[in-house]
């Protein structure tokens, strides 16, 4: 968020937390993007305050919390201590969950493929009504093949992710596998380590495919410690995902930081995620 904006997300989750009888007396910026994590103290509680144009982001997350939380899923849990519906303040929506001091020290591939084997497991025993993983490609494609939402897309790099998105799309899709709920993008940014033990968080981009596509946002050793996974669909699916990725960079309204430097890097990841996937 800009300046002016996280001034008043700050004010916002301060306030949402007070509000609920919570002691605020200090506020930290753990994480600043389009929407922000906020650390309250001394009541030790992490804040997620997004855009209201996120709201319905933010209840699903919320949701999806609640149901892992009751099947002892490794998920970051919504604060205890207050009702743990979410908050509109200020235009902007609030949630209010658990502070996990973080553990300095590297999640280790077999600990991460254990952790996301018992997320997986969790999944398999709730119920959500959430988009299919190819709902998103179509999202990416919609932004590739549309030149004035991706104008400084060159025509090379439109063709790339163009072909890359439609057709890994189809090929997945085709694959004979299981599919089953995901997490979405577990990818390491997305996994705490914490006295717990990992945990994952940014539970609003479930979606439903195979355990693959999980997989592929993962460092590369932890699908060697995935039982069952299947390595060539694992490549493929890092293929798709760092097209989707290089798609959502190209927008014309992208905020990421260094917005300039992953749009090239995106591109050369695609190809080179494409180089390691088998013939056809």
């Amino acid at each position: 968020m800009e300046p002016s904006e996280l001034r008043r997300a700050l004010e916002a989750g301060r306030a949402t937390a007070s509000e609920l009888g919570l002691q605020v007396d200090d506020v930290v910026v753990v994480h600043n993007s389009d929407r922000v994590a906020l650390r309250l103290i001394p009541c030790d509680v992490l804040a997620r305050v997004a855009p209201l144009a996120q709201l319905a982001d933010s209840e699903i997350e919320a949701e999806v919390a609640r149901r892992l939380t009751d099947v002892d899923a490794p998920v970051a849990e919504l604060d205890p201590r207050v009702d743990s519906r979410v908050s509109v303040r200020d235009a902007f929506a609030v949630s209010l969950w658990t502070y996990y001091e973080p553990v300095d020290a590297e999640i280790v591939p077999s600990d991460y493929a254990d952790a996301l084997l018992r997320h997986h497991a969790a999944l398999r025993q709730i119920d959500l009504d959430v988009p299919h993983f190819t709902d998103r490609v179509a999202a990416a494609l919609g932004v590739v093949d549309n030149r004035e939402r991706s104008p400084g897309l060159p025509d090379s790099g439109r063709e790339l992710l163009s072909g890359t998105l439609g057709g890994l799309s189809a090929a997945i899709s085709v694959a004979k596998t299981d599919e089953q709920l995901l997490h979405g993008e577990p990818h390491p940014g997305n996994l705490l380590n914490t006295r717990r033990g990992p945990l994952f968080v940014d539970l609003a981009t479930c979606c439903r495919g195979p355990v693959e596509f999980d997989l592929a946002h993962a460092p590369e050793q932890v699908g060697r410690h995935y039982a069952g996974a299947d390595p060539g669909l694992i490549h493929r699916c890092r293929a798709l995902n760092w097209a989707m990725f290089s798609a959502w960079r190209w927008r014309r309204d992208d905020q990421m930081p260094d917005r300039d430097h992953w749009r090239v890097e995106g591109l050369n990841r695609v190809r080179a995620a494409l180089a390691r996937c088998e013939p056809g």
